[in-house]
């Protein structure tokens, strides 16, 4: 009876080490899952200027101060969302990031490689446009917070945003020490208090993939006074942007 026992415990031992190990071989392939760009001229592509990969941005060229830089989701083609930016911040230059992999970019996508693109994206902007708004949505939310707290980003705006990847992770798999085997962990409440723009941060009311007590977490990191916490109801992870209240938020209406 020993030895079966032995024999049965060791199998289990061996098949959660394969699950961990997978877990972490297979990681980014679970985190971010690119898409190629719907929507795409010369007219409206540019590329960054960085020497290791060709990283694209849609934009909407605009003379002016203002500029507006976008961080989209793990599953999301931002090129989508041109159009709608264009529409609603008419006075603003628009830049919308396609991740390293993501529409038409080189590379593999990961949390340093974002974060240098995000860096190089706001500096190359700024020179043109003083007065930038940040927006970052799920995924994206982390490299907003990020960038806002290395450069001086005049509003953030933060979509369905949560405490950190591996927070959300470790909700996923309870079991599995993510702590140790996770890569890219998109801290975002390590950044928060160093944030010094007007933030708000938009919460779906029926979130299944970012719990709303992630969100008060993050929202709890800020500084005193820095952000505002809005609450979309009856919106879910994926349809927030369907509601007309997302809209006035992300002008920073009333």
């Amino acid at each position: 009876m020993p030895r079966i026992a032995m024999i049965i415990f060791a199998t289990i031992a061996a098949m959660y080490l394969g699950l961990c190990a997978a877990l972490f071989v297979f990681q980014r392939s679970l985190i971010y899952l690119p898409r190629p760009s719907a929507l795409g001229s010369p007219a409206t592509i540019v590329k960054l200027p960085i020497a290791e990969a060709e990283v694209l941005v849609s934009v909407r060229p605009h003379d002016g101060a203002k500029a507006l830089l976008y961080f989209g989701g793990n599953a999301e083609d931002v090129s989508l969302s041109l159009p709608s930016f264009s529409r609603n911040f008419p006075e603003h230059a628009i830049y919308l990031l396609h991740y390293r992999g993501y529409g038409g970019s080189s590379g593999t996508p990961s949390e340093e490689a974002i974060q240098k693109d995000a860096l190089a994206l706001f500096d190359t902007v700024h020179a043109k446009h003083p007065n930038i708004v940040v927006v970052g949505r799920s995924i994206g939310s982390g490299v907003a917070v990020y960038l806002a707290s290395q450069r001086p980003v005049s509003r953030l705006v933060l979509v369905t945003p949560y405490y950190s990847l591996e927070d959300l992770a470790a909700r996923l798999y309870p079991y599995i020490p993510v702590g140790w085997l996770l890569r890219d962990k998109f801290e975002s409440w390590r950044y928060a208090p160093r944030v010094v723009a007007p933030t708000v941060l938009i919460v779906a009311e029926n979130d299944e993939v970012v719990p709303r007590s992630s969100t008060e977490r993050l929202y709890a990191s800020f500084g005193k006074g820095v952000a505002t916490l809005r609450v979309i109801a009856g919106a879910t992870h994926d349809t927030i942007s369907e509601s007309p209240l997302y809209l006035e938020i992300l002008k920073g209406e009333p």
